[in-house]
C-alpha cells in the first residue's frame, strides 16, 4: 500500500486532522494507517456531497413540518368540525405522502454514502462488496448446521467476501420470513409473512478439518434440556462466564474444549457487541465456521442530519471488520500450535 500524501515544503506528508485522529483512536493495533486513508481519499468524496446532504436534508425537515401540519389539521377538522371521518383518513394520507415525498433524498443519499464509505475500506482489506448479491448459496449451510431456522422466504444484502491469513470468508445479511397461514370462523384463510431470522450470516472456511460438530448457543434456560440434536451432548468448558451466557453442544468433547479457548470465547462476545446484535450462535464442521447474529443492519452510513465527512461513520465500520479479522486471527492461532495427539 503506497502512500500517495503531497508533501509538505518541508518534506513530509499532510499532517492528520486531530478529529479524524481521536475518533480513530479506539480501533485495534492493524488499523492506525485508516486515519491518513480517510482524510486523503475517503472525506474528499464524502465532502464533495456535503452541499447534497443539506439540501436533502432541508427538503426532509420541510416536508415533514407541512406534512405533519396538513394531516394533524385534516384530521382535527375532518373530525370535530366538518364530521366527516373519510376526511380525516384522507388528510393523514396526504400528510404522509408529502413527509415521504420529502425525506426520498435523505434516503437516496443514505445508500449512496454507504457505497462511498465501504467501497474504499473493502479495497484496503483486498475485500469484495455487493450491496445486493441476490441469492447467497451458503445460507443452507447455515441452516443445515441448525443456527437459522427454516424459511419460506429469504432476501440478502451487503455480501463482502475477501481472504484473511489463508482463511477465505463471507459475511452478508439474511432476512427470513416464514409463510404462516390461518383460518378463521367463516372458513376464509389468511396468509401472513413471519420474520423468522433477519441479521448477519457469517462463513470462515480453514484449512484443516474439524472433527466433530461444535454448535455454541445463548443460553435458553429450561429448553436447554432438549440439547442441540443430531447425536450432540452438552459441552463442558472451564469458563464460567461464557457458560453464563451461552451453552455449548458437541460430538467431540475433547475438540470443544480445544476450539473454545477463552481468547475466542471472548472475541465472539466482542462480535456480538461490535454488530449491536444479539443472539449469537456459532457451529463448527468440517473446516467451517458458521456465526449468526440477530440484530442490527451493518455497513450503514448513520444519520444524515449530520455531516458526511464525520469520521465516526468510518469508526463504526472498521469496528466492524475488526470484529471478523478478530475471529480469524484466533482460530488461525489456535491451529497453527500442535493438536491434541500430535497432530500438526
Amino acid at each position: 500500500m503506497t502512500d500517495d500524501t503531497p508533501d509538505l515544503p518541508g518534506g513530509g506528508p499532510d499532517p492528520i486532522d486531530p478529529a479524524i485522529t481521536s475518533a480513530l483512536s479506539s480501533l485495534p493495533e492493524g488499523f492506525g494507517h485508516f486515519a491518513r486513508i480517510f482524510q486523503n481519499e475517503i472525506r474528499p468524496a464524502l465532502q464533495a456531497r456535503e452541499g447534497d446532504r443539506i439540501a436533502a436534508v432541508a427538503k426532509a425537515r420541510q416536508a415533514r413540518y407541512v406534512g405533519g401540519g396538513i394531516g394533524i389539521a385534516g384530521v382535527l377538522i375532518g373530525l370535530f368540525v366538518a364530521k366527516l371521518p373519510i376526511l380525516a383518513v384522507v388528510a393523514a394520507m396526504v400528510g404522509f405522502g408529502y413527509v415521504w415525498w420529502g425525506a426520498r433524498d435523505v434516503t437516496k443519499l443514505g445508500k449512496e454514502a454507504k457505497t462511498l464509505l465501504v467501497a474504499p475500506v473493502a479495497r484496503q482489506f483486498e475485500l469484495n462488496f455487493t450491496e445486493s448479491p441476490g441469492q447467497v448459496a451458503s445460507i443452507y449451510q447455515h441452516r443445515e448446521v441448525g443456527i437459522v431456522p427454516g424459511w419460506d422466504r429469504a432476501s440478502y444484502e451487503d455480501l463482502v467476501t475477501g481472504t484473511r491469513k489463508g482463511v477465505a470468508f463471507e459475511l452478508f445479511e439474511a432476512h427470513l420470513e416464514e409463510r404462516r397461514r390461518s383460518t378463521d370462523s367463516k372458513g376464509r384463510t389468511q396468509t401472513r409473512w413471519v420474520t423468522v431470522f433477519k441479521g448477519q450470516c457469517l462463513r470462515f472456511q480453514f484449512d484443516k478439518t474439524f472433527y466433530g460438530r461444535t454448535l455454541v448457543t445463548r443460553d435458553a434456560g429450561f429448553f436447554n434440556r432438549f440439547g442441540g440434536g443430531n447425536g450432540m451432548q452438552r459441552a463442558m468448558l472451564e469458563d464460567p462466564e461464557f457458560e453464563r451466557i451461552f451453552e455449548v453442544y458437541t460430538t467431540d468433547q475433547v475438540e470443544s474444549r480445544y476450539l473454545l479457548t477463552p481468547d475466542l470465547m471472548q472475541k465472539l462476545v466482542d462480535m456480538e457487541k461490535a454488530f449491536h446484535g444479539g443472539k449469537l450462535k456459532c457451529c463448527f464442521d468440517g473446516g467451517e465456521l458458521f456465526v449468526t447474529l440477530q440484530g442490527s443492519d451493518l455497513f450503514e452510513p448513520g444519520s444524515m442530519f449530520k455531516r458526511l465527512d464525520d469520521p465516526d461513520r468510518v469508526r463504526e465500520l472498521l469496528s466492524d471488520f475488526a470484529a471478523v479479522f478478530n475471529i480469524i486471527d484466533v482460530v488461525v492461532a489456535k491451529r497453527r500450535r500442535p493438536e491434541p495427539g500430535g497432530g500438526a
